[in-house]
C-alpha cells in the first residue's frame, strides 16, 4: 500500500486526485493540504510515502514546501504536479529535492506509474517534457568543461559506468540504454545503482543534474 498526501489549493482538484487514487487498491490518500505550510506540517505528521505537490499556491508555494520536506530528511518523497510546464518550475522543483515532475493533464495510468516509481525510490519526469527540459537546462551549462576529470566523484567510475552516466544525463530510459550497449535491463539497473552510489546522487534526477553541471551530457554530446 502506497500512502499519498494530496497538496493543491483547488478543492475540486484535490477531490479528483482522491477519487482516482482511492479507486486503486494499492494506493491510499491519507490527507490533503491546501497550501505549502500545511503540506509541510501534514507530511511531518502523516509521513506519507508520496506527496503530490502543486507548485503555484497562495502563501508558501510548492517549491519551498518541497525544499522544507526534503530537508527534514524524512521518508516522504515529492512528486510535483502542475498545469504549468515552464522550465523554471521544473528546475526549481528538482533542485529543491523533488523526485519527479508531471503535468496535471497526464493520463491516470501515467500518474499512477509515477507514484509507484517515486515510492519505490526511482525518479520520473513527464516524458513529453524530458528532452526539452534537459536541452534547455544544457544551454546554461558550459559544454565540454576542461575540469571535468578533476571532479573526485568521477574518478571511481569505470569507463562503462561513465557511459551510463552520460546516457542518464541525456534522459535515456533503462531500456534505451540496454539497447544502445546491447546488455540486459537488469545489467543496466545494476550499473545505474553503482553510478548513483559513487557520485552520491539520491536518485536518477540528481544524476541528470550532475551530468549536465559537469558538461558530460547535453544535446550535442554523445556516449562515446
Amino acid at each position: 500500500m502506497t500512502t499519498v498526501l494530496v497538496v493543491d489549493d483547488q478543492p475540486l482538484q484535490r477531490y479528483g486526485f482522491r477519487v482516482l487514487l482511492d479507486s486503486i487498491p494499492e494506493t491510499e490518500v491519507v490527507g490533503e493540504a491546501a497550501h505549502g505550510a500545511e503540506a509541510v506540517r501534514k507530511t511531518a505528521e502523516l509521513r506519507p510515502d508520496v506527496v503530490l505537490m502543486d507548485v503555484r499556491m497562495p502563501g508558501m508555494d510548492g517549491i519551498e514546501a518541497t525544499r522544507r520536506i526534503t530537508a527534514a530528511g524524512g521518508r516522504s518523497r515529492v512528486l510535483v504536479l502542475t498545469t504549468f510546464d515552464l522550465d523554471e518550475y521544473v528546475h526549481a522543483a528538482l533542485r529543491a529535492g523533488a523526485s519527479g515532475f508531471l503535468l496535471k493533464d497526464a493520463r491516470p495510468e501515467e500518474l499512477l506509474a509515477g507514484i509507484r516509481a517515486v515510492a519505490a525510490g526511482d525518479a520520473v519526469i513527464a516524458p513529453a517534457l524530458t528532452r526539452r527540459i534537459l536541452d534547455r537546462y544544457a544551454q546554461h551549462v558550459p559544454a565540454g568543461r576542461s575540469d571535468v576529470s578533476e571532479d573526485p566523484r568521477l574518478g571511481s567510475l569505470t569507463d562503462r559506468e561513465r557511459e551510463i552516466l552520460v546516457a542518464i544525463g541525456k534522459g535515456w530510459t533503462n531500456g534505451e540504454i540496454a539497447a544502445r550497449f546491447v546488455v540486459s535491463e537488469s545489467t543496466v539497473k545494476t550499473h545505474v545503482g553503482r553510478v548513483l552510489a559513487k557520485i552520491g546522487a539520491r536518485d536518477r534526477i540528481q544524476a541528470v543534474i550532475f551530468a549536465y553541471d559537469l558538461g558530460l551530457a547535453g544535446p550535442d554530446t554523445g556516449t562515446g
